[in-house]
This record gives C-alpha cells, sequence and structure tokens, in this order.
C-alpha cells in the first residue's frame, strides 16, 4: 500500500513536470519566466526585439522578362498615343470583368467623373455616396455640380449601409455612388433593386477591388458603369490610369466622345463635317500605359487568389484576438480583391491601450499598418465647395448652408469606425507566404499581452 501511494506520488510529480514542459512548447515565442511562468516578451516599442526584421514584399511587382518587352517595343515605335494597344487593353480589360465595352481614361477619378456627366448628372440633383471612402468619389460628384448625400457606414462591412439608402432618397436623388472599398464587396443587389424601384442611376467605384466577385460575377459590372483606378498603390498599377466599364452602348460611345474633346464616335454623330459634337475634354490613356496595364493583368488572377487564401487565414487566427473584430463580407460574396485588409480594433480588448499606441506598437515590431480614412461628411472641401460662385447659382442659401448639411448628414456609425476602431494592412503584404501572416499574428498577440505596460510606458 505504501509502495502504490509512493508510485502514485512520483507520477503526478512526473506529469506535472513535463506537463509544465509541454505547456512551455506550446506558448508562442513570447515566453519566459525563471519561475517557470510564462510571460510576454519586451515590445519592440519599448526596447524588445521585434517580432518581424524582414522586408515585405515591395509594389508594384515588375517582371523584366514578362513586362518589359511589349513596354520597350512600343517605346521604340514612338507609337505612344492612344492606338493598338490601348484597344487592346480596353478589350481585355472588358472581358475580364465581364462587360461589352470598357474605355480607359487617366484615371479613377476622371472615369468617375465622366460617367456621372454622361449619365446626364449635374446641379440640381443629389448623388448617393458613402462616408467611408476615397476623396475621389465626392470629388467627381462636386466637379459635376451636384450634391452629395451620405449614408452611414454598415461597420461590419464597411461598406455603404444599404438599409439606410432608401431614407435619403429625395425628388432631387439622381444617383447612387456604392463604393467596394477596400477591395471588399457592397451589396449590390440590394443596391441595385433600390435604384430599379426609384429608377436611379448606379455607377461602382470599384477603384479598389479589382476582380472582387460577388455570385461569381465581379463587381463593375452591376451598375449603370463601372469606373476602376489603375493608380500605383493599385491591385493592378499603372502609375495612373482608369476605366470605365458598362453593357450601355450609347452611354460607351457618349464616354468615348467625351473623353476625345466631345469629337464624333459611334452613335455620337452630326452632319459630315460638323465638328465637336458635345462638351468633352482630353482624358486618352497612352500606348505605353496600356502595355504596363497588360503585363501587370497577367497576373492579376493569381494573385487576388493569394490575397484571398492569406485574408482567410489571418482572419481565421485575429479572430480569436479579444479587441480584434475582423471584416465580415456579405453571404454572397465569392471573392473580395483586399486592396485593404481591415479589421476594427476595440480597445477594451486591450485594456484601454489607444489605438495609435497599438499602432506605433505594431510598427516597432515590423508591422506596418494605418488607420485609415478621415469622417469624408465632415471636411472643410464641402463648405469651400458651396461658397464657390457655380454652387451659390445652383443652389438656394438654405441648401448651401454647411450647418444644415451636417445636420442632414450625420453617420455616427462611420465617425466611430474612423475616429476609434479602423485599422489597415497593405495589400502587398497579402503577397507574402503563410509564415508571414503568422508574424502578423504574433506581433497582434504580443502587444495584447503587454498592454497594461504599454499603457504605462507610452
Amino acid at each position: 500500500m505504501e509502495n502504490k501511494k509512493l508510485r502514485e506520488k512520483s507520477r503526478r510529480a512526473f506529469i506535472k513536470s513535463t506537463g509544465m514542459l509541454a505547456a512551455g512548447a506550446l506558448i508562442a515565442p513570447s515566453v519566459l519566466s525563471a519561475a517557470g511562468r510564462a510571460v510576454a516578451k519586451t515590445p519592440a516599442v519599448v526596447g524588445g526585439a521585434p517580432v518581424r526584421t524582414k522586408a515585405w514584399p515591395t509594389w508594384p511587382i515588375w517582371n523584366k522578362e514578362t513586362d518589359e518587352k511589349l513596354v520597350v517595343d512600343d517605346l521604340r515605335s514612338g507609337v505612344w498615343s492612344r492606338a493598338s494597344l490601348v484597344t487592346q487593353f480596353e478589350q481585355e480589360w472588358a472581358s475580364y470583368v465581364g462587360t461589352k465595352r470598357c474605355l480607359s481614361v487617366v484615371n479613377g477619378t476622371n472615369a468617375l467623373i465622366a460617367s456621372l456627366l454622361q449619365m446626364g448628372i449635374g446641379g440640381g440633383d443629389e448623388v448617393i455616396v458613402p462616408p467611408y471612402t476615397f476623396i475621389a468619389t465626392v470629388a467627381a460628384v462636386l466637379a459635376t455640380g451636384a450634391m452629395p448625400v451620405f449614408v452611414d457606414t454598415d461597420v461590419s462591412t464597411w461598406q455603404i449601409d444599404a438599409s439606410k439608402i432608401e431614407a435619403k432618397i429625395t425628388s432631387k436623388t439622381r444617383a447612387i455612388i456604392p463604393v467596394h472599398i477596400l477591395g471588399l464587396p457592397a451589396d449590390m443587389v440590394t443596391i441595385m433593386a433600390i435604384a430599379k424601384k426609384h429608377d436611379l442611376v448606379v455607377i461602382e467605384d470599384a477603384c479598389q477591388a479589382h476582380g472582387a466577385e460577388i455570385g461569381g460575377r465581379r463587381v463593375g459590372s452591376f451598375g449603370h458603369a463601372g469606373c476602376f483606378s489603375f493608380q500605383n498603390s493599385k491591385n493592378l498599377a499603372i502609375g495612373e490610369g482608369g476605366a470605365i466599364n458598362s453593357d450601355d452602348e450609347k452611354f460607351m460611345d457618349k464616354c468615348y466622345s467625351y473623353h476625345n474633346y466631345g469629337n464624333p464616335y459611334g452613335s455620337v454623330v452630326g452632319q459630315v463635317s460638323a465638328g465637336t459634337l458635345i462638351p468633352g475634354t482630353k482624358l486618352r490613356l497612352t500606348e505605353y500605359q496600356a502595355a504596363i496595364g497588360l503585363g501587370q493583368l497577367k497576373r492579376l488572377a493569381v494573385e487576388t487568389d493569394k490575397r484571398n487564401v492569406n485574408a482567410a487565414y489571418l482572419r481565421s487566427r485575429i479572430s480569436k484576438i479579444p479587441g480584434v473584430i475582423p471584416y465580415h463580407l456579405y453571404d454572397n460574396v465569392t471573392k473580395a480583391a483586399f486592396h485593404l485588409f481591415p479589421f476594427r480594433y476595440d480597445k477594451s480588448g486591450f485594456k484601454g491601450l489607444p489605438r495609435a499606441t497599438f499602432i506605433k506598437a505594431m510598427e516597432a515590431e515590423g508591422i506596418p499598418c494605418s488607420e485609415g480614412y478621415s469622417p469624408l461628411n465632415k471636411m472643410p472641401y464641402l463648405q469651400q465647395a458651396f461658397e464657390s460662385k457655380n454652387y451659390r447659382k445652383m443652389y438656394t442659401a438654405a441648401e448651401l448652408d454647411i450647418n444644415t448639411f451636417n445636420e442632414r448628414n450625420v453617420c455616427p456609425l462611420n465617425d466611430k469606425l474612423c475616429n476609434e476602431e479602423a485599422i489597415w494592412f497593405y495589400q502587398s503584404m497579402l503577397l507574402a507566404d503563410k509564415p508571414d501572416m503568422d508574424d502578423i499574428v504574433n506581433a497582434i498577440e504580443k502587444i495584447h499581452a503587454n498592454a497594461d505596460r504599454l499603457n504605462k510606458k507610452i
């Protein structure tokens, strides 16, 4: 009996000692304690070693072997203004998006402006927009003389809240610009149903959403027009450039005419030698830009798939960390573009650690990130536009009163998202490998474990 007790005591001691070792083996590299108790390593922001020193993938990507010949051949040819390469790029981009037509232009901003103008949007009209987007979306509305009307954000998806759109529709509403911001698709099925019910134009701002899909159909093909940007940071990078996609042949003919000074094109015709037919401007893409775009387009599908795989893995891991609220995709989204990888930061899960301190600590760990956009409905440019000569001629003093405008366009959920919660990772980071995603997770976990310490020291 005594020997049995001794054996049991020895067995428990062994289990305890080996159990401690096993537990230690499972603790992430943030371990250590002379007393055998796990404690987080010192954060890099206060003098510790960073989680990561390895460089992230650079952007844009240039492959000399596959990309250079077409560009160099064009430069040597001297055919630099719009010609066959631009036409080829437009045909391939139309096919990729899934529309009948594509028109390339100098940038995404002018793609939006041209689309609005050729849809007949102008002074006295109202255009529904989200407050969580890049300034170009609203700048395009103002460029036409129309009035932006802001609808609050669905913070779970980071998109315009489609359930709140109808409450903002008036007799002056002419269009909706849903923005697939961050490369995450907006609720296009609901938005298109609302637009049909109220006879509104829908222009998709897909400038960050190359290759994103809803039900297997690519964004930019749902609305009356879809607009894209090929600026240097975008998932298809040309440096500068943009595109308008649509199935509406007459609309696309008008856009083509507009982008070439308003000269005749397709169904935009007049008497022989009549000259310029509609007010227009010059937005033509160059041949060497198209050559760059054709090279980038070859890799887009593979890169998009890789971003989606890494984003799904990263999301699954960070969703388990208290205070981290990852993005949500609408149920019918079959693919996102992930121009940015977003999550909401709840400082209460990090012992009250301010978002700015979290970002500073992450960057010290070798993980670049950003707090993202400021509320677009609260910036000084709106008052400046309302005080301009043209707006004062098109609208009443009451319509241009900035205080009244602000009251009509409050977006409290978006304010909280912008001012307290939003954090982004960049699309090029998602072109790294699975262990690199683990670095991101380890950095967040390290900061989470040291939140009290960071609160006291920073």
